[in-house]
């Protein structure tokens, strides 16, 4: 058994950045681990058996537990980021939902992906 403690939540920092009504954009957040109620209580909502692509989105909003200054983040704003950065957040979700891949590699490799180059200095995982 491994003495190391199981990391569930870290922070991000998006390509682009989500732009609120005032103007502000918002690029550092926070994602937790997502539990199996995150993965199964979507299915139930109106918008997801609508339409299944939607539920990235009312996932996303569940385990993004901070954007910026928000710490409610709701359907509508993950709706309203850029494509790039919904494009990082679901790449960085499915990895670190994978229990063969180490968070730290997720964060890099959604960066990569993302087209965001090398993380930035803050960008550490936190517990």
């Amino acid at each position: 058994m491994s003495d190391s403690a199981l990391q569930t939540e870290f922070e991000f920092t998006l390509p682009k950045g989500y732009v609120d009504d005032e103007g502000n954009v918002h690029k550092e957040g926070r994602m937790r681990l997502a539990t199996a109620a995150d993965e199964i209580q979507p299915l139930n909502d109106p918008k997801v058996q609508e339409n299944s692509s939607y539920l990235s989105i009312v996932l996303l909003s569940r385990v993004v537990t901070q954007l910026g200054t928000i710490d409610d983040v709701t359907p509508e704003i993950i709706e309203s980021l850029f494509v790039t950065d919904l494009a990082y957040l679901e790449e960085l979700y499915g990895r670190a939902n994978d229990a063969t891949t180490d968070l730290a590699d997720a964060l890099e490799l959604a960066e990569q992906q993302a087209g965001a180059g090398t993380p930035e200095p803050g960008n550490e995982m936190t517990r």
